[in-house]
């Protein structure tokens, strides 16, 4: 259990957050696909993306890793050899249900499992589209739940209709439709993160991006590119958040990605009432970034839902903090999709901050948070999730006590170095045990 403690802390300074984790995610996959060499820079080390590099390495692609560059060499996933043991995905669901449709239009045959937690994440949305698609998966509950076999087959193109907007889900189907039959076309009601689109675009697959419908042609060879990985923006909105809401804060970050199917964070930022500035954009690989400055101004609540939603899923837990110290009510809605994370975010979320003494209820679909409200220590479960960990820290900043987070290691998932660089932005105002 790790201990975090604050004495009026002020944070200040310029910030490089690690690699985006999404598109390292998908610069390894598709690099794997692939045949030949896809040489990465700015990769996210972390536990997640970690497994999905064994992942592809147990399947014959050779992998090597310095730092935050990766480069793979790949024989082509025509060539892959079948895996001597279980496919294992950790807590990554993004690893497990993308890689249900890579896994299958391959040749080999292959069990994916996950630890306890990722076990019991629903994978039939993914694997209900898939099966359409002539994907063998089999497994508990009706292919529901992992561990699951899939045995690499030839695909047919179809026409999917989304019933919740979700990035891994589309992707999966995309990833299918680059080795099957046809054009596949995937469409949403609501569009979610586009990295798959834009990364298959940039290693050269045939993709058509249109609003709220995307297609890929099946049948097209990949060769290995120049990837380079932006800041995640996911990871920088926790210390974004405590910029806005600690008085006399203000802190710069390099380099963020700034793909607009995720800077729900930046406008939720300035309608809440901070400053925020954008500076310096640039645009490798389709992925937009830029320096990104965060001031601290007086907050007032705001509501969240509609289209905004996907934008910033991942984000609503510390959106969440941020509104207990806003002037007013927050409500989020349009948000069941946080029940289906690593834990039940809105139950989790509603059940710590109200520990701190927030003036916070959960919906069915989201929460109402009354502010603003005196935060003081407490005990705070991370329920193994990294986005909850991260929350508890950033809690701490304005909690009159300290904070004490249960399994913080969960926090490797994503941020290696998340309490060195809070430490930093702080200085000498923090005691971190």
């Amino acid at each position: 259990m790790k201990q975090v403690e604050f004495n009026k802390p002020v944070l200040s300074g310029e910030l490089l957050v690690p690699g985006d984790k999404s598109i390292s995610h998908r610069a390894v996959m598709l690099g794997s696909i692939a045949k030949g060499r896809t040489h990465i820079t700015g990769f996210l080390n972390g536990d997640d993306c970690l497994r999905t590099i064994e992942m592809f390495k147990q399947l014959g692609v050779s992998i090597e890793r310095k730092g935050t560059e990766v480069t793979v060499e790949s024989p082509g996933m025509q060539n892959w050899k079948t895996p001597d043991d279980q496919l294992y995905a950790g807590n990554s669901g993004t690893t497990a249900r993308l890689m249900l449709g890579i896994l299958a239009g391959s040749t080999i045959t292959s069990t994916l499992t996950g630890d306890e937690s990722l076990s019991l994440r629903p994978m039939n949305r993914v694997t209900i589209p898939l099966q359409m698609t002539g994907a063998k998966i089999t497994g508990k509950k009706d292919a529901n739940l992992l561990p699951l076999t899939i045995k690499g087959s030839p695909l047919t193109a179809i026409d999917y209709v989304m019933p919740v907007a979700s990035a891994q889900v589309k992707s999966a189907i995309l990833f299918a439709g680059l080795n099957a039959d046809g054009t596949t076309t995937v469409t949403e009601d609501k569009v979610s993160r586009d990295h798959t689109e834009r990364m298959l675009m940039h290693f050269g697959a045939k993709v058509d991006s249109l609003e709220k419908k995307v297609s890929i042609t099946g049948g097209h060879a990949l060769e290995g590119i120049d990837v380079h990985v932006p800041g995640d923006i996911s990871s920088a909105a926790f210390f974004m958040v405590a910029a806005a809401m600690i008085e006399g804060s203000s802190i710069t970050f390099e380099n963020v990605g700034l793909n607009p199917t995720r800077t729900g964070i930046i406008d939720v930022l300035q309608e809440m009432g901070a400053s925020v500035e954008i500076l310096n954009e640039t645009n490798e690989n389709g992925e937009p970034a830029a320096t990104v400055k965060v001031t601290q101004d007086n907050l007032r609540g705001t509501t969240i839902g509609g289209a905004l939603i996907p934008r910033l899923i991942d984000e609503l837990p510390v959106i969440a903090l941020l509104a207990t110290q806003a002037k007013g009510t927050t409500i989020i809605k349009d948000a069941e999709e946080l029940r289906v994370k690593e834990t039940d975010r809105i139950a989790a979320v509603t059940t710590e901050l109200k520990k701190l003494g927030a003036n916070i209820e959960a919906t069915d679909d989201g929460m109402i948070i009354h502010g603003p409200t005196p935060l003081r220590g407490s005990v705070m479960d991370s329920y193994g999730d990294h986005r909850l960990g991260m929350m508890a820290a950033i809690a701490a900043l304005a909690t009159s006590g300290p904070v004490s987070i249960k399994d913080s290691e969960c926090i490797n998932i994503s941020y290696p170095n998340f309490f060195e660089d809070l430490d930093t932005l702080v200085g000498n105002g923090s005691r971190n045990n």
